[in-house]
């Protein structure tokens, strides 16, 4: 691959609803978009999944702008790039920014799958033609509209529903659900809003019969976590605390879940991901692909990664109309019966629309050799 340039843009999209987590609520996106050119005329598209503010993880759009401006891009310039594999160990010296690491590595994925005129689910190995995606829904403003919401959802043929909880949003919103759909597939993500000494609190989940409970602790933790998952029957699974496979190996051996959640930019790319991914296969350990409220373009990349034969659970992937009034792609991301199809055409498989992308635009610059 002989790259021309490198482009950061910095867009900003407005939700269509407002999105609620235990850490806080979402009224738009803010999120890096990148564009490595090649000197052929192809371009590879990704985009940094980190927020505005760091109540997630402590990585932010500034913060991104400033490794990659500065630490990142250098790197990726100063030497041709054979393989995207190679990409992640040169960023290996820069300590964390896993998210700026991810979108860079993820735009040269897609360059690469598109140079070689494939797409990017085959480029990773992936063997499905065809993904099962569950809907996020975020807390509400009321029972009644969480129970529309599950409908709407349902009626759309999503194939999981998971809920976010909080303390005084759980067991009560649980045992309703319940009430209503005793038998749908249903998770629920905490989001790190727990502690131990909600032991018991945590352990009367079991009568929910929840497919999961995601991140119930500390957002670094996996020590507690094996403990919590020793008292309780629900599989935990981890989010926030994983960042590599290194992390992943020793939460298998310490116990700390049964499930493990791959986003992308929380693991600094597509071969991390990977690396994961076969990892926890090796160990029986399902995965499936959570998602960042990510535009289209980011949706692309989770569409490519979950082709992977372990990605055995629905993910977050929902279609673009549930998020965006319109998205940055073409097509948009559309589910049907809760499936995706895999695209069959190079890269990514969906055209970055280079007019929306202008519409949303705060500022861009461009790195050049």
């Amino acid at each position: 691959m002989e790259i021309k340039h490198i482009v950061l843009r910095h867009l900003k999209m407005d939700l269509l609803k407002p999105f609620t987590t235990s850490v806080g609520t979402e009224y738009d996106k803010d999120f890096i978009l990148v564009e490595v050119k090649a000197k052929n005329g192809l371009s590879g598209w990704a985009e940094s999944v980190a927020a505005i503010d760091p109540f997630y993880k402590e990585e932010t759009v500034k913060t991104n702008w400033h490794i990659m401006s500065d630490f990142l891009i250098p790197i990726l310039l100063k030497e041709p790039i054979t393989h995207p594999d190679q990409v992640s160990e040169r960023f290996s010296h820069v300590r964390g920014n896993f998210m700026a690491k991810s979108a860079l590595e993820g735009a040269i994925w897609d360059l690469y799958a598109r140079e070689n005129g494939m797409p990017l689910a085959k480029a990773l190995g992936g063997t499905k033609d065809k993904i099962e995606v569950g809907v996020s829904i975020g807390i509400q403003s009321s029972e009644k509209e969480l129970l529309d919401l599950i409908e709407k959802s349902l009626d759309e043929g999503y194939k999981r529903i998971k809920v976010k909880i909080q303390p005084g949003w759980d067991i009560n919103i649980l045992s309703l659900i319940r009430k209503h759909y005793p038998d749908i597939p249903l998770m629920a993500d905490a989001n790190t809003a727990y502690s131990l000494d909600d032991l018991e609190l945590l352990k009367s989940l079991d009568e929910f019969n929840l497919t999961m409970i995601e991140q119930p602790l500390g957002f670094d933790d996996i020590i507690d976590h094996a403990r919590l998952q020793s008292e309780i029957e629900t599989p935990i699974c981890l989010d926030e605390s994983i960042h590599s496979a290194e992390d992943v190996r020793k939460a298998i051996q310490l116990g700390s879940c049964q499930v493990i959640n791959i986003k992308i930019g929380r693991v600094g790319g597509l071969t991390e991901s990977k690396k994961i991914h076969d990892l926890c296969g090796s160990h029986g350990i399902p995965v499936w692909c959570g998602g960042m409220l990510e535009s289209g373009v980011g949706r692309a990349h989770n569409i490519a990664i979950t082709s992977l034969e372990n990605f055995v659970l629905p993910g977050d992937t929902a279609a673009s109309s549930n998020y965006w009034a319109q998205d940055i792609i073409e097509p948009e991301v559309v589910v049907n019966n809760g499936l995706i199809t895999v695209p069959d055409k190079p890269g990514i498989g969906y055209e970055p629309d280079r007019s929306k992308i202008e519409d949303f635009t705060l500022y861009s610059k461009v790195f050049r050799i």
